[in-house]
């Protein structure tokens, strides 16, 4: 990749850096990354990096924006193409996983930035990928509520948290044990259990 990198289009060179950070953030704590490791990372200068980011912030900024477009564009696909709301539910929750999967560095950064304090735009972002995110959810289990596939009573707030949660508390099992593959083999049962949860009355 570094070699490639010092002759790509402007478009492709801000790709090739949003990809950098997200293997850089699979690898270290993202908060520990610098524009030097980036700059090393793609073969470049530190001053070829700034000719295409003015800051460290707006690195952040193009990395936020990458994953809100490529994970809401793969579960949207994915949800899309389900039968039913509960079939688009579990074809949202695979391809979550499926995603981090695959960026683990994603997840890393998201956390990180949410722990930041005062109001930074990439918090923002990452802010309203949750909130978009979550929608998307909520369109599917009202919809699973009026097609009679998930009980009438079901809070949908709290099922919204709680799926969200799932996700999360895999990524950060997966974390902990250190074995990024992880939280494809125990994505399955989890969901199950989610799933009777929201589907059963009491």
């Amino acid at each position: 990749m570094s070699g490639h990198s010092r002759h790509l289009p402007a478009d492709e060179r801000r790709a090739a850096t949003v990809e950098a950070v997200v293997d850089l953030a699979a690898e270290q704590n993202p908060s520990d990354i610098t524009t030097t490791a980036i700059a090393q990372r793609m073969g470049l200068t530190q001053g070829a990096l700034f000719r295409h980011f003015p800051t460290k912030d707006a690195i952040l900024q193009a990395v936020m924006s990458w994953v809100a477009e490529r994970l809401l564009a793969r579960v949207d696909k994915a949800a899309e193409g389900a039968t039913s709301p509960l079939a688009a539910l579990e074809a949202t929750f695979k391809t979550h996983i499926d995603f981090v999967a695959e960026h683990p560095g994603v997840p890393r950064m998201l956390f990180g930035e949410l722990q930041r304090p005062g109001e930074t735009l990439p918090k923002q972002m990452v802010q309203t990928l949750t909130r978009q995110y979550g929608e998307r959810l909520r369109r599917l289990l009202e919809a699973g509520k009026a097609r009679s596939e998930l009980h009438s009573e079901l809070d949908v707030d709290a099922a919204v948290v709680l799926f969200i949660g799932t996700i999360q508390g895999l990524v950060m099992q997966s974390l902990l044990a250190g074995d990024v593959a992880r939280i494809r083999r125990d994505a399955p049962a989890v969901f199950a259990i989610y799933l009777r949860g929201i589907t059963h009355t009491r």
